[in-house]
Parts: structure tokens; sequence; C-alpha cells
């Protein structure tokens, strides 16, 4: 009696395990600079530099494709029928019809976001505070010079517009100058006179011509 363990209906049945793995490794990494410290300026060339806060979002993505891309395979179904029960399979390898078989083959897709912060503190508060002291006392300056140069133009508006309405010389109104000098008002001006005194000596002479008569006295009488 033949044997048929070697083959199975004229088909070679030979074992071959076969064993695979895979993996991939992906690393993102995210920088964070540090800015430097923000600066404020005052004017007459004084800066001052304060506590800084840095945020910095950022977000990040990595994609894993596999190409040929294939959601299906055709998996083949042999005729293995063996009509008069002989043992041996009528048709070996005819295929019958093909089959679908899903593959779980994927892309594999991924987003990261993230926040980052840094504080950056000066060491030494005594120059901070020192140029803060030092900005206040800028600014004073500055709002008076702005309050000195508002008074000049108030005085030169007040000093022209007299000038000219005294002239009789104005802005028609319905003119959009006209609110220049809309609120100066004037009055005729009286020039009073300079008081002046003279002094009048006691002690006068006589005219030219005149002479004096002395009364006669007492003892010439007698």
């Amino acid at each position: 009696m033949p044997a048929y363990s070697g083959d199975v209906g004229g088909v070679s049945a030979t074992a071959a395990p076969n064993a695979s793995s895979s993996g991939s490794v992906i690393n993102q990494g995210v920088q964070v600079l540090q800015g430097p410290f923000h600066t404020n300026t005052y004017g007459n060339g004084i800066q001052c530099q304060g506590t800084t806060l840095s945020i910095t979002p950022f977000i990040t993505g990595a994609l894993s494709l596999k190409r040929p891309y294939e959601s299906f395979y055709q998996d083949p179904v042999y005729d293995t029928s063996d009509i008069n029960d002989d043992g041996i399979i009528d048709n070996p390898g005819h295929v019958l019809y093909f089959k679908d078989v899903r593959t779980g083959q994927k892309d594999s897709t991924s987003i990261t976001g993230g926040l980052s912060a840094t504080l950056s503190i000066p060491l030494d508060k005594r120059f901070t505070n020192r140029c803060l002291s030092v900005a206040t006392t800028q600014d004073k300056i500055q709002q008076q010079v702005l309050a000195n140069r508002r008074l000049d133009f108030e005085i030169a508006r007040l000093r022209e517009c007299s000038n000219f309405k005294a002239k009789g010389i104005n802005f028609h109104p319905d003119s959009p100058s006209f609110s220049i000098c809309a609120d100066i008002l004037t009055t005729p001006y009286k020039e009073e006179p300079i008081p002046h005194v003279h002094s009048i000596s006691s002690v006068s002479s006589a005219p030219l011509g005149v002479h004096e008569v002395k009364a006669p006295s007492a003892s010439s009488l007698e």
C-alpha cells in the first residue's frame, strides 16, 4: 500500500513557520528659546527692563503611511472535492474563487499640542526700582513741558485774537475756524492819565518895575 504522508492529493504540504516583527519610533523635540527682557523707553535715554513672562504655544504632527496601501487582498479558495472517495482530490490546485480578506493596514496620524512658559526675573531689584523712579520723574518733567507749551499756545491765541477783534476782524460764524477765537472777549481800553505833581516854591521874586512897599512899623508912628 503506497504511503501518502508526503503529499495530499499531489499537493506538497511543507511546514514553513515564519515570524516577523516590525516597529517604529518617532522622536519629536520642542525647543524653547528665551527672549530678552521687555524694555520700556521713557525718553532722554531712560530705559527700564522688567520681569518677562514668555508663553509659547506649539503643535506637532506626525503621519505614518504604508505604500502600496491595500485594504484587502485576494485569497484563493481551492477545489478540495473528492467525489469517488478515494482519498485523492479530484482537481488539485484548481481555484474555485477568490475571497476578500482584510489586511488591517492603516495609516497612522498623530497631532500633539502644548504650551511652554518661561518666567525671567531680574536678580537685583535695586536697579529696577531706581530706573522706575527716574522714569517717573522724567514723566513728570514731560507733563510740565506739555503744560508750559499749552500755556504758551493759549496766551498766543489770546493775544492774536484780541488784536484782530479790536480791529474789527474776525472769522465768519460759519467758518470752521470761528471757534478759535470764539471764547476771546474784548472790552474798550481806556488810557488813564499818568499822575504827575509839580512842587511850588514859597519864595517868589517880584516882577520887574514893581517896588516892594513896606508897611510902617509902630515905632515910626510915635
